[in-house]
């Protein structure tokens, strides 16, 4: 006879360490890796810290458990999962549903950011985020600033400038993809990045614009099914980008003016607050997220990084 189900299920204990400049905390499980900071009174950020560990122990068997909802098509109308970070999920992706093919598993990253940070936050903090690989969700509250890093390639990272957000500002989430990155993309984009009310949002946004950027039927395009290099891929055999030529100008702009058609869309109906994309050397933007970029290329022509950046001289990874 099987025994019935422990209702406390011992939860596997994820790695954690302060890195090395004593300031940022780093979380690692399975595939999920989290760099965090937290800023205020030593006791808010020591309780902060201690409640972003109990949150994310557990966090990745949940999923798991999900796996199968997760990577199918997401449906705009109907939520197949029940766990808190699954459902994130799911509602970032919904309103891209239906129009564009994308499962919940686009969002995966941003939500699990923005979960751990929904549960770091409390009194006495003055500014925090949760790094997730690159899809970072930020707490600002009145007063504080957040500078992030821009770059024009995640696979060949140099800093080329910044953008500053501001408690004023509705942006709460920035997430980059592009076929360069970790993820696999549909379109030829070396970088999209987003900035969105949330991380979640800014993750899934960032996959669908990213696949717009493209020329279907170029030739020199290299594109493999998905599920050859990852089996269990929620892609499955769709076509992702592995290599793309030197393109002509003519080709640059033809490309990147599909995504930025859609990212001002995305805009237009107040998912996103900002895009920047990039390919080969070129790079157009749209929303009004954006104005603030500064560095050494004009406003909204360079995409955003994945790391951000001191405020207070304090050197970052």
């Amino acid at each position: 006879m099987r025994a019935a189900p422990s209702s406390n299920p011992i939860r596997r204990a994820p790695q954690v360490a302060l890195l090395a400049d004593g300031h940022r905390l780093h979380l690692q499980d399975g595939p999920i890796d989290l760099v965090i900071e937290a800023e205020g009174s030593e006791p808010a950020v020591r309780a902060a810290y201690a409640a972003a560990v109990e949150r994310f122990t557990g966090l990745l068997d949940a999923l798991c458990g999900e796996l199968t909802a997760l990577r199918a098509p997401a449906s705009p109308d109907l939520c197949p999962v029940t766990g808190p970070v699954a459902r994130r999920m799911w509602e970032a992706v919904a309103p891209f549903a239906g129009a564009h093919f994308i499962t919940p598993m686009a969002a995966v990253a941003g939500a699990v950011a923005e979960e751990v940070l929904s549960a770091l936050v409390r009194p006495g903090l003055t500014r925090a985020y949760v790094n997730n690989g690159g899809d970072i969700a930020l707490y600002l509250p009145e007063g504080a600033r957040f500078t992030v890093g821009l770059v024009d390639r995640p696979d060949r990272p140099s800093l080329t400038g910044t953008a500053v957000l501001t408690t004023e500002s509705p942006v709460r989430g920035v997430a980059t993809s592009g076929w360069r990155g970790r993820s696999f993309s549909l379109g030829i984009a070396d970088a999209v990045t987003i900035l969105a009310p949330t991380a979640a949002l800014a993750d899934a946004a960032a996959s669908i614009v990213a696949n717009a950027v493209d020329l279907p039927g170029h030739r020199g395009v290299l594109r493999v099914p998905a599920c050859e290099l990852q089996p269990d891929s929620d892609l499955g055999p769709r076509l992702v980008t592995r290599d793309v030529p030197s393109l002509s100008a003519a080709e640059r702009r033809e490309a990147l003016g599909a995504g930025l058609a859609c990212a001002q869309d995305l805009v237009r109906r107040g998912l996103i607050c900002g895009a920047a994309l990039h390919l080969q050397g070129d790079t157009v933007g749209t929303g009004a997220a954006l104005a603030h970029l500064s560095g050494s290329a004009a406003p909204t022509a360079v995409p955003l990084s994945v790391t951000p950046q001191p405020e207070q001289g304090r050197a970052h990874a």
